[in-house]
């Protein structure tokens, strides 16, 4: 069974930093294109940052030059950087992937569980 295991949110103050880690457990084959989502209070779910095999990402407007998101193919995991957080960042992020499995070589969509990140001002 494959499953996304997020960690590292938490509570900070504007101007700090925090990194999110996300680890792929189960037989897997390949994660494709896997990258982080935000959800705020009263808010849609928003792409915050994605990365494809060949190492090309992708980033939301309000979030780069501060974020950076990184992969490990060989561990199956993928790391967001937040740098310079600001009050606005405060959501629950979310780890997605396209998983490949051993036995199913079609890609079939994963969330995490979530991790909250608060930034007070």
């Amino acid at each position: 069974q494959v499953q996304l295991v997020e960690s590292g949110g938490g509570l900070v103050q504007a101007g700090g930093s925090l990194r999110l880690s996300c680890a792929a457990s189960g037989s897997i084959f390949s994660m494709n294109v896997p990258g982080w989502y935000r959800q705020a209070p009263g808010k849609e779910r928003e792409l915050v940052a994605r990365i494809s095999s060949g190492g090309s990402t992708n980033y939301a407007d309000s979030v780069k030059g501060r974020f950076t998101i990184s992969r490990d193919s060989a561990k199956n995991t993928v790391t967001l950087q937040m740098n310079s957080l600001k009050p606005e960042d405060t959501a629950v992020y979310y780890c997605y992937a396209a998983i490949v499995t051993i036995t199913n070589r079609v890609p079939y969509p994963y969330w995490g569980q979530g991790t909250q990140v608060t930034v007070s001002s």
